[in-house]
Parts: C-alpha cells; sequence; structure tokens
C-alpha cells in the first residue's frame, strides 16, 4: 500500500498536478481518506523525501520541492577534506 501511495504522489508531482510548494495533507488526514493506517502514509511520505521530491515544513507539513533543489536525497559533507588540507605545512 505504501508503494502505490507513493507512486500515485510521484505521478502526480511528475505530471506537475502538484506544483512546488504545494503543501500535501497531513498523514491523518490523507490515512483517514484513503481508510489506511497513518504509517502506511508516513511511509510513503519519507521515501518521497528520501527521494528528493518533498521536503519538511515542520510544522506546517510537508510540501513539493522546487524543481532546481531536487538533489535525489540527503546530501551532507564531513568537512574531513578541509580539514586534512589545512593540515599540511
Amino acid at each position: 500500500m505504501t508503494r502505490q501511495i507513493r507512486e500515485q504522489l510521484n505521478s502526480l508531482i511528475d505530471a506537475g498536478t502538484l506544483a512546488a510548494g504545494t503543501l500535501l495533507p497531513s498523514e491523518r488526514e490523507l490515512a483517514n481518506t484513503l481508510k489506511v493506517a497513518r504509517n502506511v502514509v508516513r511511509g510513503a511520505y519519507e521515501q518521497l523525501m528520501d527521494a528528493g521530491l518533498l521536503v519538511s515544513e515542520g510544522r506546517k507539513g510537508r510540501s513539493v520541492r522546487s524543481g532546481s533543489n531536487r538533489g535525489g536525497g540527503k546530501k551532507r559533507s564531513t568537512g574531513k577534506a578541509s580539514k586534512s588540507k589545512a593540515r599540511k605545512k
């Protein structure tokens, strides 16, 4: 079920039906509408966030990420490369 929700939302985003910046329904609201458990919706939302399609807006909820910011997942720099260069004399 999580896969079906994820694929449906992904299709709506790709088609432009859900435009960048559009707030999605809360987990509870969508779960009640679809008559599924809330964790099913949460799983779909988290997978779309990991794919870089959604962004968390804190207490406002989740929204569609703008096309220019879609990175395809989380990217974090450890900063180790700059530290090792700084130590060379």
